[in-house]
């Protein structure tokens, strides 16, 4: 949660967002188009990325629609050339479209693995290069979408964990990489929040996916509250975002005392890892 000095970056108003046609993504387009900035919407499903394209433009933004499957670079490549085209660079990107599953290192599929793996943490490495020339340009910044699983890693969602744990160690890379060039790195580890993950859930264990529903529907915090905070951080280039309470609570508690931590995850997960 650290931050350093922003005030010779230049304020910025475009931004390209992975996975935007729901979720959080879409809640990151609106939140930054209704300070008019320009918002390249981009998501695997075509429909999806038109119509929040189509909001962003009601609430004050200025759209572009892009249909984008974060497994294939040449996608990535067609955006941003796309971007320094039509707009002449590019000052936020955001690595937010993923998939979810659960299940044991011994249970989930190798096939599940590599699929896990391609989408969360290879679709961030692939959005990430093929941005960072253009953020190195405008000295703009890098948001990555993780997940506290980053931090929790929580037994019966080893493929999620091990990914979104990528997610997080890539972003502090980067932001070591890129610093010298003007490029901040935001990293957010959001617990539960009710959102549209679970459409793309896999998973061996029936109680599992239950718990995660469970979770989301009592979550008091938002898409639309991560999502502000995420700008926050940007704005400010604050690099981890962990934005429940308890979740930070529980972070601190794994950096001070990671027996503790480990006992109280057990505990909690026992019921849906059997």
């Amino acid at each position: 949660m650290s931050q350093n000095s922003t005030s010779d970056r230049p304020a910025g108003k475009r931004i390209a967002i992975t996975g935007a046609g729901s979720g959080l993504g879409r809640e990151l387009a609106l939140r930054y188009a209704r300070e008019g900035w320009q918002v390249a919407v981009t998501d695997i499903q075509t429909g999806r990325a038109r119509r929040v394209a189509g909001e962003v433009n009601e609430v004050g933004g200025e759209a572009m629609a892009q249909t984008l499957d974060t497994r294939k670079p040449e996608d990535f490549d067609a955006l941003l050339e796309r971007i320094e085209q039509t707009w002449g660079g590019l000052d936020v990107f955001v690595n937010n479209a993923g998939v979810s599953n659960a299940g044991s290192v011994v249970d989930t599929p190798l096939a599940d693995w590599a699929w896990m793996l391609d989408i969360n943490l290879m679709g961030t490495v692939r959005g990430s290069r093929a941005a960072l020339p253009l953020l190195r340009a405008s000295r703009g910044h890098l948001i990555n979408i993780a997940s506290f699983a980053a931090i929790a890693n929580a037994p019966g969602m080893a493929a999620y964990n091990a990914a979104k744990s990528g997610v997080l160690s890539l972003s502090e890379s980067i932001r070591g990489e890129e610093h010298d060039n003007g490029v901040g790195v935001t990293v957010a580890c959001p617990a539960f929040f009710a959102t549209n993950l679970l459409e793309s859930f896999r998973g061996t264990n029936d109680r599992q996916r239950a718990m995660v529903e469970k979770l989301m529907r009592r979550a008091k915090v938002s898409a639309a509250d991560v999502a502000d905070d995420i700008h926050r951080a940007a704005r400010d280039n604050e690099f981890l975002v962990i934005s429940h309470r308890t979740a930070r609570w529980q972070y601190r508690m794994k950096r001070l005392s990671p027996e503790t931590f480990f006992n109280a995850v057990l505990k909690a997960t026992r019921s849906f890892t059997r």
